[in-house]
């Protein structure tokens, strides 16, 4: 099967899981559990920073596959941060050459990063994946993901 099709069959199955649950935390972890375990060992980190409710220029670690995570990044910083600000995904070849990347775990070499929205337009969190391959997401990557996290919350 090819990446574009497991994306499908992913979305698929998250959509199915979710529907119904008033859970966002469900949700963020079915998600990530799923992910992980379909592109492992690609998928590294698989994870999602919500935004702090209390302070909303902050994301804070939410559920997530894989080592420590930050615990909380500021709208602005490190890649993560960026799509906060900026509600657009990147897909970032090398973090090494981001200017302000945080490194929360000295392995990960690339990282996509995916804005999550809620039903009114709102920034929810953000999906962020990490490899520990160089240049390891492309277009395919950032067309599956964000089909995924288009319905996260409103299915």
């Amino acid at each position: 099967m090819d990446k574009a099709e497991t994306y499908r069959q992913l979305k698929a199955e998250i959509d199915s899981v979710v529907e119904g649950e008033t859970s966002e935390t469900a949700r963020y972890a079915t998600a990530a559990c799923l992910l992980a375990q379909a592109f492992k060992p690609r998928f590294f980190w698989t994870g999602f920073y919500i935004v702090d409710p209390m302070k909303d220029a902050e994301l804070v670690v939410g559920p997530y596959q894989g080592t420590l995570g930050c615990l909380r990044i500021p709208f602005g910083k490190g890649v993560c941060g960026h799509v906060a600000a900026t509600r657009e995904a990147i897909i970032v070849p090398d973090v090494h050459e981001f200017p302000g990347h945080i490194a929360c775990d000295a392995a990960s070499n690339s990282e996509i990063v995916v804005p999550v929205f809620h039903a009114d337009g709102r920034l929810a969190a953000v999906l962020d994946v990490d490899s520990t391959d160089y240049d390891a997401f492309d277009t395919e990557d950032l067309t599956g993901l964000t089909a995924i996290c288009e319905t996260l919350l409103t299915v």
